[in-house]
C-alpha cells in the first residue's frame, strides 16, 4: 500500500494512544499539505466521555475562525462515530479520509448526504490494529463505542 503521509500521522498517533494505555485510534488534521493538528483517543488516559481521536485532534487546533475548519481535511483511522461526525458536520469540514471501516462503520451516509467528500482507504495497519486490541480488551472497546459487551 502506497503510503500516505497524513495517515502514517495518524496510525503514529494512534499507537501512541495504545502505548499510554488507551484505544488505538488516531487523527491528523491537514491543511495546504501541512499537518496543524493531530491527536489520538483520549478517553481512558484523561478519563473522558468525549475525547475521541478526531475531537482530540481538532482540540489541539485551539480555537480557529469558521473558514479555518473550511479548509482541512480530517484524517481518521477509523470511521467516525456519531458525535465526531457532529464536530465535522458543525465545522464543516469538507473532506474526511479514513483508514478503515470493516471494524466499525460510522456515520459515513451521514457525512455524504451533507457534501463531505469521504475517502475510505482501508489501510491494512489500522484494520490489524483495532482487531488486536478488540481481542484483548473487548470491555473497553465497548465502552468506547457506547455498547453494552455482548
Amino acid at each position: 500500500m502506497t503510503l500516505d503521509p497524513f495517515m502514517e500521522a495518524a496510525i503514529q498517533e494512534a499507537k501512541l494512544g495504545l502505548t499510554a494505555g488507551g484505544i488505538p485510534i488516531g487523527s491528523a488534521v491537514v491543511k495546504d499539505g501541512i499537518i496543524v493538528g493531530r491527536g489520538h483517543n483520549l478517553r481512558v488516559q484523561r478519563s473522558s466521555a468525549i475525547l475521541h481521536a478526531e475531537m482530540s485532534a481538532l482540540e489541539s487546533l485551539g480555537r480557529q475562525p469558521a473558514m479555518f475548519y473550511q479548509q482541512v481535511t480530517l484524517y481518521t483511522t477509523l470511521s467516525p462515530c456519531s458525535m465526531c461526525t457532529g464536530a465535522i458536520l458543525l465545522y464543516k469540514i469538507p473532506h474526511v479520509v479514513i483508514g478503515e471501516n470493516r471494524t466499525f462503520m460510522g456515520e459515513e451516509a451521514l457525512l455524504k448526504a451533507h457534501g463531505v467528500k469521504v475517502t475510505v482507504l482501508d489501510h491494512p495497519t489500522c484494520y490489524q490494529m483495532m482487531q488486536a486490541f478488540i481481542q484483548t480488551t473487548p470491555q473497553l472497546w465497548h465502552e468506547d463505542i457506547g455498547v453494552e459487551q455482548p
